[in-house]
């Protein structure tokens, strides 16, 4: 895929217009060089993600979103990462295939669709035959989304915010919910069908996480009811208790606590009141910085 779209850059929501290809960072906080920051098998994703054999996990530099309690700050804010061509790339996805991944999972990829394509398209002629999962913020433009048509299997995609108070407070993006919500009416138009293998891993579908954040219980509860009666069982959702303050956050000290078990426990019961089946929730210590992974450059 040409690259030249970079040179006025509106892959995503931001529309920054900045001109990647001579050097200049986007929102995205990148140029138009291809930062990889790790690539392994990941075992903590969602049980038909990862399975047994793991999830073939590609994390990339940069973001669009640039949350302030991010998880992966290392790689959104910090910028770890390793500079790689797209020849790289494709050969990356070919080696996870060989270590045996169930998918090739990209996290954070919405800044390099146009290399991740072009990627795919060098794999692909080379053996790749493994599902595509398309790891995002939600916060997509749906233009973007309709390059990836024919590309992805899977969509992953977060759904953080109902209310415009937290989303512009902590992702500097007042218009989250309506940018998401057209996002995800396009992933689901895209997939179509959820599919499932022999041995329940996904090969085709959607699931929308939600992390539940520390004091908006309420506003969980509205992402929720909105997400299981517009798509029912036509998606899974997954509700996230793994919330790590990361960073001391001396601006926001409300994000400086994990949420309570009472609090997960509430909102796990909510969404099992008003019908909801379709669903994966988090149990034990996964609100804990071992599950971040390291961002050295495993598998670059």
């Amino acid at each position: 895929m040409d690259l030249s779209i970079l040179k006025d850059c509106t892959l995503c929501p931001r529309e920054c217009h900045a001109d990647r290809t001579s050097g200049k960072k986007g929102y995205c906080k990148v140029t138009d060089e291809l930062a990889v920051a790790r690539a392994a098998l990941h075992m903590w994703e969602e049980p038909c993600i990862s399975g047994e054999e793991g999830s073939g996990t590609v994390f990339f530099s940069g973001c669009s979103l640039g949350c302030v309690y991010c998880q992966n700050h290392d790689i959104s804010i910090g910028l770890a990462g390793k500079m790689i061509t797209i020849e790289r790339l494709a050969e990356i996805f070919l080696e996870l295939q060989a270590k045996g991944a169930n998918n090739i999972n990209l996290v954070t990829p919405s800044h390099y669709v146009p290399h991740i394509i072009e990627a795919l398209n060098i794999s692909r002629e080379k053996g790749l035959n493994i599902p595509i999962v398309y790891n995002c913020s939600g916060y997509e433009k749906v233009e973007t989304l309709r390059l990836l048509e024919g590309y992805v299997d899977i969509y992953l995609p977060d759904f953080k915010y109902m209310s415009e108070e937290p989303a512009k407070k902590y992702s500097n993006c007042m218009d989250y919910f309506i940018v998401a919500a057209k996002a995800l009416d396009e992933m689901v138009r895209q997939v179509k069908e959820t599919v499932f293998d022999e041995r329940g891993i996904m090969q085709k579908g959607v699931i929308v996480r939600h992390l539940a954040l520390p004091g908006y219980l309420e506003d969980s509860k509205r992402i929720i009811k909105y997400l299981y009666e517009n798509y029912g069982d036509r998606i899974y959702i997954s509700i996230m208790n793994q919330y790590t303050p990361v960073i001391k956050n001396k601006i926001y000290p409300e994000l400086n606590r994990k949420i309570t078990e009472k609090e997960y426990e509430e909102l796990v019961d909510y969404a099992i009141e008003i019908g909801v089946e379709n669903g994966f929730i988090q149990e034990g210590e996964t609100a804990s910085e071992s599950f971040i992974p390291e961002f050295n450059g495993k598998g670059v």
